[in-house]
């Protein structure tokens, strides 16, 4: 048998359940511990991709022990206007807020604080939104990419789950040779950084056509027959039905390959 993990946010995509698992001794689909808490912690995850040299927008992160450090002409000094504020440890678009001055910092600071104790502060970029799905284990390989048109400010939630015409999916993105050619290789890249396993989408923003950005990384992306992440595969000539046979085998592969090691001592 192998689970199957389609969860959202904490304690679904944060590596707890991930733990959970691999204490019952059972494969799963998807990143391991460490990869599903990296991918869920956007704080930390910025930081491993900017370290990697991989670009990723500039940002500020605080806890809630320094809210009386939180000063709006400080973060608008640092990042400009607007910019996003956000929890750091969530998904979907969730507390998200873009600010424009500071009757709305205050509002989305408090926003913000109420899904996270730690929250993001993060630069706006002006720029086209793509996606790219992620398949494999130590040989990953990238999908054609994907652009997704909102028809609001930003991709909210109420875009991504509610409002039908939220926004507009263009699969497969009408994107030069040789920018789909990098896209793919950052993204391979930045699931390799941040220690992935199995599946992931990457959210790029692409500036000035020419500009490719890593938003964020998506460790349980949405997988309903008409989500991004296997609509991608589809137009890149996997199936529905193939993707999760494929998974699965990644899933039973990295759970034989950790059963060779060694995890007892003699002392």
């Amino acid at each position: 048998d192998v689970v199957f993990p389609i969860l959202h946010g904490p304690f679904g995509e944060d590596g707890t359940v991930q733990g959970l698992l691999k204490l019952a001794n059972v494969p799963f689909v998807g990143a391991s511990v460490l990869g599903s808490a990296v991918g869920m912690d956007k704080d930390v995850m910025k930081r491993l991709l900017r370290d990697a040299g991989i670009p990723t927008p500039k940002f500020l992160a605080f806890n809630r022990s320094s809210l009386d450090k939180i000063d709006f002409n400080d973060v608008k000094k640092q990042l400009g206007l607007p910019f996003f504020i956000k929890p750091a440890n969530l998904g979907s678009s969730v507390g998200i807020s873009k600010v424009k001055d500071k009757k709305q910092f205050d509002v989305a600071v408090r926003e913000a604080f109420k899904y996270d104790n730690k929250i993001l502060f993060e630069k706006y970029i002006e720029g086209r939104e793509i996606e790219c799905s992620i398949l494999g284990n130590d040989d990953p390989i990238a999908s054609l990419p994907g652009e997704v048109l909102p028809q609001h400010e930003f991709y909210s939630y109420e875009a991504k789950y509610i409002d039908e015409n939220g926004a507009i999916l263009e699969i497969p993105a009408k994107l030069t040779d040789e920018i789909i050619k990098e896209i793919q290789e950052i993204a391979i890249r930045t699931f390799k950084v941040l220690c992935c396993e199995g599946m992931a989408r990457i959210d790029f923003f692409l500036r000035d056509n020419k500009e490719v950005i890593v938003n964020e990384l998506n460790t349980i992306p949405g997988f309903t027959k008409i989500s991004m992440y296997p609509r991608l595969w589809e137009a890149s000539g996997i199936t529905y039905t193939e993707l999760i046979d494929r998974l699965i085998q990644l899933a039973l592969e990295k759970f034989k390959r950790e059963k060779k090691l060694e995890t007892s001592f003699d002392l």
